[in-house]
């Protein structure tokens, strides 16, 4: 099935988006119907399956939205989960942390909820901060069933479903404070994410997914999920531990190579530019690089 969220009418609804990508309101299939695209996750299996057999006439005019418009918490990240990504970047990180191999443990960090937008929503371009915007498509995990240290067995029974990300990073902001990347990572529209979440049941194998960007139609990033260095089930125990997740919260596995700043010369992103991140099994997402005002 696949879920987003819609403008229409006013509103901000969950939809369930079918053949042709006809989209049908929640409210409209069953009764009483959850508001919000967190709610409808944090209700369960059970009203998916409602929503399987339910029928509703489709609406015209709705706006795809980022499947979950405002998250109740910030997007968790990860950061060096592809080898070659990392082996790009060594040598050209700056600041003062630039480890020889990919460590022990996950890299995690995270981006405010102001920093998503969705499909066709203009990623703003910070000119007057710096001129090195960059791009990471990224598959994102949506969390169904929330917990506290869940274990790697466990960790796939708490995964709702999936969507696409893009990791829109700011190069010199984010070496700009130590060791970590929280400010370069989280301007405002840097967390483009939709077009819609494919629940996990029709991604059983969500390491058999391709990832793919491209600006200005030239591929710039292609390669398939399987070559991630940490499992979800391993990267779903480390935030887990300690730390209740929580259903609708979203996690960015990590981006494969071809990021700009590790081009010779790096490549960045310019106003007027627009980016499509593509997953097989989910769809493509599109925005545009716009001018901050």
């Amino acid at each position: 099935m696949r879920l987003a969220t819609v403008a229409y009418g006013g509103e901000q609804l969950p939809a369930v988006i079918g053949d042709a990508d006809t989209v049908r309101l929640v409210r409209d299939l069953i009764d009483p119907a959850p508001a919000t695209m967190i709610e409808l996750i944090a209700a369960g299996p059970q009203l998916l399956a409602r929503l399987a057999n339910a029928q509703a006439a489709p609406v015209d005019g709705a706006e795809l939205l980022a499947p979950i418009p405002r998250p109740s918490r910030c997007v968790f990240c990860v950061g060096w989960n592809y080898l070659e990504h990392f082996e790009e970047g060594r040598g050209q990180r700056g600041g003062n942390y630039d480890p020889p191999d990919i460590p022990e443990y996950p890299t995690l960090f995270s981006k405010p909820p102001t920093s998503v937008i969705g499909p066709g929503g203009g990623v703003l371009h910070p000119g007057r901060v710096s001129e090195q915007l960059d791009w990471e498509v990224e598959l994102a995990v949506i969390i169904g069933k929330g917990g506290r240290n869940i274990s790697q067995a466990e960790a796939m029974a708490h995964v709702f479903g999936y969507t696409i990300a893009v990791d829109v990073s700011v190069r010199d902001l984010q070496r700009r404070h130590g060791a970590q990347w929280f400010k370069g990572k989280s301007l405002d529209t840097h967390c483009p994410l939709g077009p819609w979440i494919v629940t996990a049941d029709q991604l059983p194998d969500p390491y058999a997914v391709h990832l793919e960007l491209t600006v200005n139609g030239e591929v710039k990033q292609s390669d398939p999920a399987s070559l991630m260095v940490f499992t979800l089930p391993r990267i779903i125990e480390e935030f887990s531990l300690g730390m209740a997740l929580e259903p609708g919260d979203i996690i960015l596995s990590g981006t494969p190579s071809g990021i700009g700043y590790a081009r010779k010369p790096p490549e960045f992103l310019k106003v007027g530019d627009e980016m499509v991140a593509t997953i097989t099994g989910i769809g493509s997402l599109t925005n545009p690089i716009v001018v901050m005002e």
